[in-house]
């Protein structure tokens, strides 16, 4: 079978000198926004040096709100601040610079904000900051590390990614990987860096990464990552590739030739779509939305009823990231295989046969099985496994989906387009199989270098070859190949790398 408000506080009237001073000074830094804390300070000190903060274009604040970005403070008694921080009700306190008055001293002597250091933090008495455990037990290897779809570095994580990506469709490998390899060991970590000092022992981040961490701790944001999201070439490259069929060489061609837009390509008379690109297009709107595990399991039960018209022995598996736990996927992918010797491609065809005959089948494109034992070891990874597979539009009715379908208010419509893959490998095959699909991309990735590097062994989706045995070794689960490797077994739900 297929298988607590808090009560603001009360504004105190402000005092006569207070309410003099001037608050039409130009800001000239919009990225920090500065609190004073009066404690140990004294009103009248705090009135002056707000004044002189904002003469000379920085701006203070006040009140202590979320929108602070520094909090300034005189106060030697680390814990007792940090105590009266905490009972402020902030959501926003873990992205706050907590700072010594020496930062704003130096500040004002400048004439801008200085970049923050260490000795300008107050940071001794926040216990969350402090790493749980020690980091250089963090390994450089995702197959190696447990990470579950709980990211605490997000901020950091997001702008990788884009940098990644960017790099990618500029063909420049070496630091598209660096950057996604960085994001990866932030991902796993079960707390969230607050100053650069914390990730100093962490593997994979490389000078470049510490100054994209460093900048968005001082600042919020990352301004290269801005950058490339307001350029055209990056925009629109990313919107061709959002469409089923179309990669980045496929992309890169069109913008060459001055397409800007999908209504520039669609009107373009000498651009000629193939079928999946037609698919693509056609049925944009769906397949570009995300999937949600609700309808990925309606999708399920749809192709394990196919499958138990063909053959009842046959087995489904749901893999991917909602094998891993996610609620949304931009598709649903599925393993089915079956003890019949030979049978993979046979299978595949009458599950289409079926789905076609249902009404369902909006797009098909079937690759038979070219899996030839005789050709491995493969010493070179190959993106796409040699079994037989096909992919998918399915048209998907909402009385079959718990909770309902996925879909914008403006669509009246009963059911949505949905992409869906289907790979079916040999039985002896279906642990590795399993493991390439279930993903991720960098924990597999990390798992091949592993297996390479440190146990000169070659695994792919096919199997697993001991170069120094000369030997293929036989897995009939994923907790088999772990084990081939020395590795302790990372359950799928942390593969998340």
């Amino acid at each position: 079978m297929f298988h607590s408000s808090t009560m603001p506080r009360p504004r105190k009237r402000p005092r006569p000198e207070e309410a003099s001073i001037s608050r039409h000074d130009e800001a000239k830094f919009l990225d920090v926004r500065i609190f004073l804390v009066e404690r140990k300070m004294g009103s009248s000190r705090r009135t002056f040096l707000t004044q002189l903060a904002r003469s000379k274009g920085f701006i203070v604040e006040d009140i202590l709100s979320d929108a602070v970005t520094h909090v300034v403070s005189e106060d030697s008694q680390a814990s007792s601040l940090w105590m009266w921080l905490k009972g402020c009700a902030l959501r926003n306190l873990s992205m706050m610079h907590v700072l010594d008055i020496c930062w704003f001293t130096d500040s004002m002597r400048e004439g801008r904000p200085v970049t923050v250091e260490t000795r300008h933090l107050i940071q001794e008495a926040l216990p969350e900051v402090a790493t749980p455990t020690p980091v250089a037990t963090v390994s450089q290897y995702a197959c190696q590390r447990r990470t579950t779809i709980e990211n605490n570095n997000r901020i950091f994580t997001d702008a990788f990614e884009v940098l990644a990506e960017s790099y990618e469709f500029n063909e420049i490998d070496g630091p598209c990987l660096a950057f996604r390899r960085a994001a990866s060991v932030l991902k796993s970590l079960p707390w969230a860096v607050h100053c650069l000092r914390a990730t100093q022992d962490l593997p994979c981040l490389g000078e470049h990464t510490n100054a994209v961490i460093e900048e968005i701790l001082q600042c919020g944001r990352s301004f290269e990552v801005e950058k490339i999201l307001a350029d055209e070439r990056y925009q629109t490259l990313k919107l061709f590739t959002s469409v089923f069929g179309v990669g980045p060489k496929t992309a890169e061609k069109w913008y060459r030739r001055g397409m800007r837009s999908f209504s520039d390509i669609l009107a373009e008379p000498s651009i000629h779509l193939n079928r999946m690109q037609q698919s693509g297009f056609l049925h944009y709107r769906d397949i570009s939305r995300a999937v949600s595990k609700a309808e990925a399991w309606a999708l399920g039960n749809i192709i394990d009823e196919a499958v138990r018209a063909i053959t009842p022995d046959a087995i489904l598996a749901l893999t991917g990231g909602f094998r891993r736990g996610k609620e949304f996927g931009h598709d649903v992918d599925f393993i089915v295989s079956t003890p019949e010797v030979g049978r993979e491609d046979s299978l595949l065809i009458n599950i289409i046969e079926i789905l076609e005959n249902q009404g369902i089948l909006l797009f098909c494109e079937h690759q038979t099985s070219t899996f030839d034992m005789s050709k491995l070891p493969s010493h070179r990874f190959e993106a796409m496994d040699h079994y037989a597979k096909c992919f998918l539009i399915v048209r998907l009715k909402g009385s079959l989906v718990e909770g309902g379908l996925q879909m914008g208010e403006e669509d009246k419509r009963d059911w949505r387009a949905v992409r869906v893959d289907l790979v079916s490998p040999p039985m002896d095959r279906y642990a590795f199989t399993l493991l390439g699909w279930t993903g991720s991309r960098q924990f597999e990735r990390d798992l091949r270098r592993f297996a390479r590097s440190e146990r000169r062994m070659l695994l792919d989706n096919h199997a697993l070859y001991d170069k120094t045995k000369k030997e293929f070794l036989a897995a009939k689960t994923e907790k088999d190949i772990f084990a081939h490797l020395g590795l302790e077994y990372i359950e799928p739900w942390q593969r998340n790398a």
